[in-house]
Parts: C-alpha cells; sequence; structure tokens
C-alpha cells in the first residue's frame, strides 16, 4: 500500500461506544449503513442496548457527538424496558397471551405440560428453565406451522421450510426460496397475533416487497391485521423479557 493511500485510509470503527447520562454508562452499537443518509438511533429490548446507524462517509467524531446528544433519550427508552423474568419456579409466563404460572413439580414424570393455568415442570430443578424454554418453542412451532400451512394453501405457494428462531429485530422473515423463519416467543402473544405474522410472511412469498399490494394481500389473508400490528406496537418489547437465566 501507498504512503498517500496510508495516510487517507480510515481507521476502523469500534464495534460500539459507550453513552453516558446521568453518570449511568449505556452501550451503542455502531452500524454504517450504504443506504443511510443521517443518523438514527433505536433501542434493542431483546439485548437492551441502543444502536445508532449512520451514513457510510460520515465522520466517527460526529456519530460519537450525535449519540452523546441523545443520551437521555437513550437512558429514557432503555428504563422503560421491563425487567428480564427467568423461566423459575413461580414466575408468570403468558401462553398464547395468557398468563400461566411455572410449577415445578420433581415428583411427577414428563418434561413440561399445561394443567389448570400453569406451566408444570417434571425432573430436577436444574433443567426447568430449559423445559419451560423448550416447551414454549414446541408449541410455537405447532401453532406457525398449522397457521402457515392455512395461509399458503388460501394463496396458492409453496413454503418449503419452517424455522423457529430467537430473533431480536424481527418477528419473522421469509425468503424467495419459500422458506420462513419466526421468533418463538409470538407463542406468548394472543392468537391473533400470531396469525398475523403468519399471514405477513406468507404474503412476502407472493410479494417480496411491502408494497400496497402486499399489504392488501395481507389484510385479505388477515382481516385482523390492524388490531395485531398495534398489539405489537404496544406490547411487541415486553415479549423479550422473558427466559433469562
Amino acid at each position: 500500500m501507498s504512503i498517500i493511500r496510508r495516510l487517507f485510509q480510515r481507521e476502523p470503527d469500534p464495534s460500539a461506544i459507550t453513552v453516558s447520562h446521568e453518570g449511568v454508562p449505556y452501550a451503542v452499537e455502531l452500524r454504517r449503513l450504504p443506504q443511510a443518509r443521517r443518523f438514527t438511533l433505536r433501542v434493542r429490548a431483546a439485548s437492551r442496548d441502543a444502536v445508532l446507524s449512520m451514513p457510510a462517509r460520515a465522520k466517527l467524531a460526529d456519530a460519537v457527538g450525535f449519540a452523546e446528544r441523545h443520551g437521555a433519550w437513550i437512558a429514557t427508552r432503555l428504563n422503560r424496558i421491563p425487567e428480564a423474568l427467568g423461566f423459575a419456579e413461580g414466575a408468570v409466563v403468558p401462553l398464547r397471551g395468557v398468563p400461566h404460572t411455572v410449577v415445578h413439580c420433581p415428583g411427577r414424570r414428563g418434561t413440561c405440560w399445561v394443567e389448570d393455568g400453569a406451566i408444570l415442570v417434571a425432573g430436577d430443578a436444574a433443567f426447568l428453565s430449559r423445559r419451560v424454554q423448550d416447551f414454549l418453542k414446541r408449541e410455537a412451532r405447532k401453532d406457525l406451522e398449522a397457521a402457515t400451512r392455512l395461509y399458503a394453501e388460501r394463496l396458492g405457494v409453496k413454503v418449503t421450510r419452517i424455522g423457529i428462531r430467537d430473533q431480536a429485530s424481527r418477528w419473522g422473515s421469509a425468503s424467495s426460496s419459500g422458506a420462513i423463519n419466526y421468533s418463538w416467543r409470538l407463542i406468548l402473544a394472543p392468537p391473533f397475533v400470531l396469525d398475523y405474522l403468519a399471514a405477513h410472511e406468507v404474503a412476502h412469498l407472493r410479494e417480496m416487497n411491502h408494497s400496497p399490494r402486499f399489504w392488501r394481500i395481507v389484510r385479505d389473508l388477515c382481516p385482523g391485521m390492524e388490531a395485531a400490528k398495534a398489539w405489537l406496537r404496544a406490547n411487541g418489547a415486553n415479549l423479550h423479557r422473558y427466559g433469562a437465566p
């Protein structure tokens, strides 16, 4: 590399910076995006941190200054995120939108099941949290596969694979190959919310965009779309509080 190129080469950005507000530090991840035209901040409930997106050619010092000027905003949004709640004995966890209490039953046979408004967990206490989460993932897969197949049949599209993940930034995603991925946390929401997300992702197999035509397809599949979107705006971040160790 020539000396001139070396002089003008930009140092790599740090992956994150720390912004302090009233003496409390907050982590802010940095992302350069080719399509970005300005600095934007957002808060992630799942990882309890903030992300600063910046134009590709923006100066790092300007990005840091922008984040520091918005330290109060970052602190306020992060402090609004509800306390994490693990799957421990006595924890109250929503299943299909209905609160259920986690009850440890060490003397019972089996793994995990629902009975009289409770999620009962057999076996050693050391495996309780994992067994509850595995149970919720199985329930999510069952409901999401049923809803996805139903909407795919109505729309006449082919789903090649359904994956259940713990996606921090989106509730679902679809590829042009017919593969659809969902967050298992949708099983915590009321059924009409899960149904809407299934309709949304299946509609992407017809329209890989968010055009007016796409939204017409979603609305035809799921007339209760607006209510589900409103529920997610109001309560979606809260679903990420469950399952902390």
